[in-house]
């Protein structure tokens, strides 16, 4: 993101970063830059016909350039403001929202965001809402309606929060191990994101969380030996919870999973086949409702972890490692949110080799 969105490049190649695609097409189309988005294979899967309607509403104009309703697209021209209301589905991906909102300011007419239907990943919209709030804009958010009005974003200091979804991964390592005490630096209570669920998830399945001088501390504690829970409004931790659920044996029963469908992979049938490996069950009902069914761990010495391309693969199965050798096929994957994963691993006493 950071080196693309003032790159004077005609083609911007975002490889397989959906978040980039998503909001660099909703900045290139309003500012009225010409530029040709493409990517990775899988890149070139992930739907975006929802964003480039809304975009084309508003007065981009956009083609695609290979598969009709998937990148690569082409963005030629905006021709000023044609609409200030747009309608997409609430339970798409918060991305699509995002974007169009942090476009809504630069447009003569604001814009006003109508979402249909069951909303899903809220806190994302809210949190998109709260940090243009701190940077001067204003936005309102009323029932299925947002509306973004015209101003200029302004400049402020913020400090950028930790990532609680990278954080999970070391509840999980606790969960998993005999004996453990990580401490996570800098780590405040406070937080808008969503994935800071992982405190509650991880408390029903034996890690006590504890704030303590600017620090978050995590120990061991007393597990559930069932589940439920509800991942709409924080779907990237589902590859951390349902792995520690399989190891410890404990059942689950889960929502709002919907959205894994369209990430990196197709994290459920990626997920389904991997825990398999070590004996778990995950079953699917109408789509919308899921059971995960460890019955006995395989008491494996090693396991070989597919990565499906996917970074939250690799993490969200690393902590199977506390149990078991793992060989992980194509660690580089770590390198889309958390290039240091394997190092931190290192200092906590893990041995890696690379081959």
């Amino acid at each position: 993101m950071q080196k693309l969105i003032d790159s004077p490049d005609h083609v911007i190649d975002v490889m397989d970063a959906g978040t980039t695609m998503r909001f660099l097409t909703a900045y290139f189309a309003i500012t009225g830059k010409t530029k040709i988005m493409t990517g990775t294979d899988r890149m070139k899967q992930r739907p975006i016909a929802l964003l480039v309607d809304a975009l084309r509403k508003v007065g981009a104009e956009i083609r695609y350039l290979e598969q009709e309703g998937f990148p690569s697209i082409e963005i030629q021209s905006f021709h000023g403001q044609k609409s200030n209301e747009v309608t997409i589905p609430g339970n798409i991906s918060s991305q699509y929202i995002s974007a169009l909102m942090m476009a809504g300011p630069h447009l003569p007419n604001g814009l006003k965001i109508n979402l249909e239907g069951k909303i899903g990943s809220r806190p994302y919209i809210e949190m998109t809402i709260a940090l243009m709030e701190q940077f001067g804009i204003k936005v309102t958010w009323e029932k299925q309606t947002i509306s973004v009005f015209k101003s200029k974003f302004q400049k402020t200091s913020y400090r950028v929060e930790p990532d609680w979804s990278a954080a999970s991964y070391w509840f999980a390592f606790v969960a998993l191990a005999e004996k453990a005490i990580i401490t996570l630096p800098d780590v405040q209570e406070y937080a808008l994101q969503g994935d800071k669920a992982i405190i509650e998830i991880m408390d029903k399945l034996g890690v006590h969380s504890e704030f303590k001088n600017g620090d978050l501390i995590l120990s061991k504690k007393e597990h559930q030996s069932h589940l439920d829970w509800d991942f709409t409004d924080c779907p990237d931790l589902a590859q951390t919870v349902l792995p520690v659920c399989a190891a410890k044996n404990i059942t689950g029963s889960f929502t709002g999973l919907e959205s894994l469908r369209i990430k990196e992979t197709d994290r459920i049938t990626a997920l389904q086949k991997e825990l398999a490996k070590i004996g778990a069950e995950i079953t699917e009902e109408n789509g919308n409702f899921w059971k995960i069914l460890p019955g006995k761990s395989k008491q494996a010495s090693s396991l070989i972890i597919d990565t499906y391309h996917d970074h939250r693969m690799a993490m969200g199965l690393a902590p199977l490692a506390t149990l078991m050798n793992v060989q992980m096929n194509d660690p580089q994957v770590v390198n889309k949110s958390y290039p240091d994963f394997w190092e931190d691993m290192k200092s906590i006493g893990f041995e890696i080799q690379a081959s």
